[in-house]
């Protein structure tokens, strides 16, 4: 894990940067954490871990980055996050409304208005609230009508991202097309993004019972053809597998096992409601699965009561995490969603719940390999890619540290992100994004908001009533004015 060239080195040539005297969170397969350590970065990959004083040598007239008194963690990854139409209307959907009415009455209707403009945008939107986050990679998951425009916009943010495009071929719903057509947009998407250093195609299904076996044979051949993964969304609640059973089918995770679609390229979403033997057939075959509590208690979809992910991950199974969309769980916060996935499962009495150190390992390592992306990020090891997040433990949450996981999960939060790295680019410094004019994206969003939701046709009352100041003031002013004394008041 740790390399160190030694002083006196042949033409010794300065790093792009070195970040120095970090208290550094290695999550190599040793777990190993290095106290008062420097990481010289080189062409953004992580080119060696050790003492200050010999990367110095090794690359002298490098640039520093002081992270004296931080904590140095892998840039997070977030398995399942929703980049459009959500983002300009971030919390608005009523949360006393069921989650089939919410999605199909509110959040199909937004996307299938949006403008290639809205999905750039929102896609930068959600790739900047991530990095300030800490969460260095997103999978964006496929309800895209405008892939390249969302790829635009998040490699303009310098997030890594993978992304699709909108795949079902169901009728009566927006961007739905025949089975061959569907395929061949998402094998154009792909191949547009190939060879794209942060941002690249993935195979994108909407999924649940909006798919034909048509479909779902066919995606699983052309990501295996085109050597990318593959996700879709599976059983949330328990509407899919009563969808599934009506139309005559097995379970969902058993319908697809037989379809030969299940495996390791592919990352199903959620996958919340299922039986041992479907939790059995994940297991068996490698699929990964990504969990969104924040989504599932948002949407009241039973996690506490029906969710088997810690089963999955205890029986060998491979698990990530997700915050879903900005109405679904309505933020990219992946610590919190760490958060609530430990306190869930321990809360319902899961037996033996996730620890904590295996909770953070769900948010970077094992979230990479889910992703596709375990060779390249998700921990901080010599040729992996720099993506980096330098927590701030002079802040008050971490006013003692404690044990390092256990503060990670439970106690840290986004809100002490001081710097962010991707690629080896300083994309958040000291706490503001570097990459983008945010003031400018705000006033954009403002105006896009609005006719976005005039063009979908949804109106969203105001719970709470609006009182302009004056007549507020009016009805509730002090006789007196404000310069009358209030009683009891210190002089």
């Amino acid at each position: 894990m740790t390399t160190v060239p030694t002083a006196g080195t042949a033409d010794p040539r300065p790093a792009d940067l070195l970040v120095v005297d970090a208290d550094i969170v290695t999550m190599a397969a040793d777990r190993a954490v290095v106290p008062g350590g420097t990481i010289a970065v080189v062409d953004g990959r992580i080119a060696a871990i050790g003492p200050a004083a010999a990367l110095r040598a090794a690359h002298p007239g490098s640039p520093e980055l002081d992270a004296t008194g931080c904590l140095v963690v892998p840039g997070l990854v977030n398995a399942h996050q929703h980049t459009t139409a959500d983002p300009l209307v971030r919390s608005s959907i009523p949360d006393d409304v069921p989650a089939q009415q919410a999605i199909f009455d509110w959040i199909v209707p937004l996307h299938g208005a949006v403008t290639g403009d809205d999905d750039e945008l929102s896609a930068t939107l959600t790739a900047v609230e991530s990095l300030s986050y800490g969460v260095t990679t997103l999978l964006e998951p496929g309800t895209v009508a405008h892939p390249l425009r969302v790829a635009r916009g998040l490699r303009a943010a310098g997030i890594r991202g993978r992304v699709g495009g909108w795949g079902w071929d169901a009728p009566g719903v927006p961007y739905a097309m025949p089975a061959a057509d569907t395929l061949a947009a998402q094998e154009e998407a792909v191949a547009a993004l190939a060879g794209d250093p942060l941002v690249t195609g993935w195979v994108t299904l909407v999924g649940h019972d909006l798919v034909s076996d048509e479909l779902f044979t066919g995606a699983a051949e052309l990501a295996d053809r085109l050597d990318v993964g593959m996700t879709w969304h599976l059983s949330p609640g328990p509407e899919d597998a009563a969808a599934y059973a009506a139309a005559g089918r097995p379970r969902p995770v058993r319908h697809l096992r037989d379809l030969g679609v299940l495996g390791p390229r592919l990352l199903l979403g959620h996958a919340v409601w299922l039986d041992d033997a479907e939790v059995d057939a994940l297991v068996e075959t490698g699929t990964a699965v990504a969990s969104c509590p924040g989504a599932y208690l948002r949407l009241g979809q039973g996690f506490s009561r029906a969710g088997r992910h810690t089963a999955l991950r205890r029986a060998g199974g491979r698990l990530a995490l997700g915050c879903d969309s900005h109405n679904a769980g309505d933020t990219p916060d992946l610590w919190r969603a760490a958060r609530l996935f430990a306190g869930l499962e321990r809360d319902r009495g899961v037996t033996d719940p996730l620890r904590a150190d295996e909770v953070f390992a769900l948010a970077t390592v094992d979230g990479a390999a889910a992703v596709g992306l375990g060779a390249r990020t998700g921990s901080i090891e010599v040729g992996k890619a720099a993506d980096l997040v330098l927590l701030d433990t002079r802040t008050i949450p971490w006013i003692p540290v404690g044990d390092l996981p256990t503060q990670l999960v439970w106690g840290a939060a986004g809100h002490t992100v001081r710097d962010v790295l991707v690629d080896g680019r300083l994309v958040v410094r000291d706490g503001r994004i570097t990459t983008v004019d945010v003031d400018a994206l705000r006033e954009e969003a403002a105006q896009r908001r609005a006719a976005l939701l005039r063009r979908a046709g949804i109106d969203i009352p105001p719970r709470w009533p609006t009182v302009p100041a004056t007549e507020y003031s009016a009805r509730r002013s002090v006789p007196g004015g404000a310069s009358a004394p209030r009683e009891g008041k210190a002089p």
